[in-house]
């Protein structure tokens, strides 16, 4: 990836960063050279710095002082938090936008639904989720409530990396799909409690898995708060498994 060179290089960096570790390009646990990001946009250390404490106050990466920069370990706590504020957010939303069945949302709508059909039966993971994450956004768009999204957007990246590694279990692309669907039907119906209760099911797939994704990957995973378990540095390099090698995550 290029930097636009007329554009302030610490937000583009901090979004290319964030997009390889949420991605899981960049593993739990894994070092990140400020040195080789530099050479690699062709920037000074500066920027990088500033980047990285970015991602530092969305606890994406871990900066010890004279030592390292990880990318942090996945917090349950964290994504259940920002599960809790979206859920209570989005239910909300989608019922105001049932009473209102504005027609440009939904047709933009089932545009991308059909696209993640698309981009199922391609097993294109990562676009997926670009998707997928477009089809929520356009909801706070077309309530004027895109600062919202925005501040989830921030607060989301454990969470997001939880979905990323339960992309692959068996039946998960299809169930986001249908949930998907039954959003938008209901929504278009004018059904303000099927969209509700549609949502509440969507938004509750990952988590309900949470403790088999862990049992998965426990190399991933922080510690739960107050368990007391010592601290400990997590080893510099985890490979992720390609995705035709990760075990099935039973919903």
């Amino acid at each position: 990836m290029e930097l636009d060179r007329a554009r302030n290089a610490v937000p583009q960096l901090y979004e290319a960063v964030r997009t390889r570790i949420v991605l899981l390009e960049l593993a739990p646990g894994a070092t990140i050279s400020r040195a080789r990001l530099a050479a690699e946009f062709g920037i000074s250390l500066t920027p990088v710095r500033e980047a990285l404490l970015k991602l530092a106050d969305e606890k994406l990466v871990d900066i010890y002082p004279q030592a390292a920069t990880r990318v942090s370990l996945i917090d349950i706590e964290n994504a259940t938090e920002t599960h809790f504020l979206r859920r209570c957010l989005e239910i909300e939303l989608v019922r105001d936008l049932a009473l209102e069945r504005p027609a440009a949302l939904i047709a933009h709508m089932r545009k991308l639904l059909d696209e993640q059909k698309a981009l199922r039966d391609a097993n294109d993971y990562n676009h997926f989720i670009v998707i997928d994450q477009a089809f929520h956004r356009a909801m706070y768009e077309e309530r004027g409530q895109e600062s919202l999204w925005d501040l989830l957007h921030s607060r989301g990246g454990h969470i997001d990396r939880l979905r990323r590694l339960h992309l692959p279990a068996a039946g998960k692309l299809n169930r986001i799909i249908r949930d998907h669907t039954h959003i938008l039907a209901a929504i278009r119906k004018g059904d303000p409690t099927a969209a509700q209760n549609s949502l509440r099911t969507h938004l509750s797939g990952t988590l309900e898995s949470a403790n088999q994704i862990r049992a998965r990957y426990p190399q991933y995973f922080a510690a739960p708060r107050g368990a007391g378990a010592p601290l400990r540095e997590p080893d510099a390099a985890r490979a992720i498994p390609a995705a035709s090698e990760w075990p099935t995550v039973v919903e």
